[in-house]
């Protein structure tokens, strides 16, 4: 392994872990009963969601901040981002006072875009995605002399991410696992490093979103590779291509890496608020969704929540998939003789088995003989797959008919 001197040692993460204590909180693990019972293990959660900024970032961006000279920190700093990072290095740069230029991609939320501003950053939109605007921050610190502050690849940004692992050995020193989000692999680099230098019997487990998969294939491959397209709800781990730097780290310290595809991340948000009250974006969800997929009893498990920056469209948008894929709602086409009386006959028989209406679509127009039937499609809250199957039953003995229709709220 090519190591930069003095990089990823134990005196470094120490070092970096004194330092961001002056801009972090110290996020407490917490007990989940829930997914403890689930999985048959003691699990843990690692709240980065709670953190100044919403997420991790600012770790990275701190220590990075720290080890750079005077001459190179009165430059000003730039970065590429459309989130987590920004709000990191902005939050990092302004409690050192010093300059940093943003560049987001047009598509970046504006809710995102306001709080990079408000933390004293310089935004600057460019180009559709993520790469485009990277192109543009490199091309604009050479151009202006700025100090570009890669958002995973950086060995300094991964020593001040791995600060999260030693909290998690001071509270938890009998940890078996960690499982920890992979983007581009900062974050997994600095967590998986420091914890086989405490203890190399700790197995550290990558997540990643199936349709961002690029960790796990790169490892197949034996070196960084580049995903022709990545398609994922999990846009903070939208990743096309690793980090160069820090891919020998994750190929030693990483055990095993787990995929785990957006419809389990949409269930696990609705899990997260339901049993911990807390947001967690969709790609800090991917250690806790990876559980399932974790074949092993009676551990200590600590899940790493890495970030809880999700917009409230996307919120309501996820709880919304959430709940109709946990069949708590469904919509249901029954057909009904077009006369007075029956639209309170199917809702008698629906509240029978406790069925709670939430939309009701009066259709007379279905067929051309109004006498015979006019379609009646109702939007219903039920208490899960039973229940909805009791529903179902209950309206196909009552004479009806009832088709479920695939259709959203």
């Amino acid at each position: 392994m090519a190591e930069k001197k003095n990089a990823l040692t134990l005196e470094k993460f120490e070092e970096a872990y004194e330092d961001v204590k002056k801009v972090t909180l110290e996020t407490k693990l917490i007990y989940s009963d829930y997914w403890s019972n689930q999985t048959g293990n003691k699990v843990y959660l690692k709240p980065e969601n709670l953190q100044r900024t919403g997420a991790y970032k600012v770790r990275g961006a701190y220590y990075k901040i720290t080890t750079l000279s005077d001459e190179e920190r009165a430059k000003g700093l730039i970065t590429a981002s459309a989130g987590n990072h920004a709000q990191g290095v902005a939050y990092a740069a302004k409690s050192y006072n010093v300059k940093a230029t943003i560049v987001m991609p047009t598509t970046t939320p504006l809710i995102k875009v306001n709080r990079t501003k408000a933390l004293g950053a310089e935004v600057v939109l460019h180009g559709d995605v993520y790469d485009e605007a990277c192109e543009y921050a490199l091309k604009l610190a050479e151009e202006k002399g700025y100090t570009f502050v890669h958002p995973f690849d950086d060995l300094e940004v991964a020593t001040g991410q791995g600060t999260i692992a030693m909290e998690i050995f001071k509270e938890l020193p009998t940890v078996d696992y960690i499982l920890v989000p992979i983007g581009g692999g900062g974050l997994a680099t600095g967590v998986s490093t420091l914890a086989k230098l405490l203890n190399p019997k700790i197995k550290v487990i990558g997540v990643e979103p199936a349709g961002a998969s690029c960790m796990q294939a790169s490892l197949k491959a034996g070196h960084v590779v580049t995903l022709p397209t990545v398609n994922t709800i999990a846009d903070g781990t939208a990743v096309k291509t690793p980090g160069e730097k820090i891919f020998p780290y994750i190929s030693k310290n990483i055990d095993e890496i787990i995929s785990v595809p957006d419809e389990d991340l949409v269930v696990a948000f609705l899990d997260m608020v339901e049993n911990h009250k807390m947001v967690v974006e969709n790609s800090g969800l991917l250690s806790v969704a990876a559980l399932k997929q974790l074949n092993v009893k009676d551990k200590k498990i600590a899940c790493v929540l890495s970030g809880g920056n999700m917009d409230i469209i996307t919120m309501s948008s996820v709880v919304q998939q959430g709940l109709i894929m946990r069949d708590r709602i469904f919509t249901v086409s029954v057909l009904l003789p077009d006369k007075p009386g029956e639209l309170e006959r199917v809702a008698g028989v629906i509240a029978k088995v406790n069925g709670n209406v939430i939309k009701l679509e009066h259709n007379q127009f279905v067929s051309i003989n109004r006498t015979a039937a006019v379609e009646l499609r109702i939007t219903l809250e039920a208490f899960g797959f039973e229940h909805k199957n009791q529903i179902m039953d209950t309206l196909e003995e009552n004479g009806y008919k009832p088709r479920i229709v695939r259709t959203n709220i």
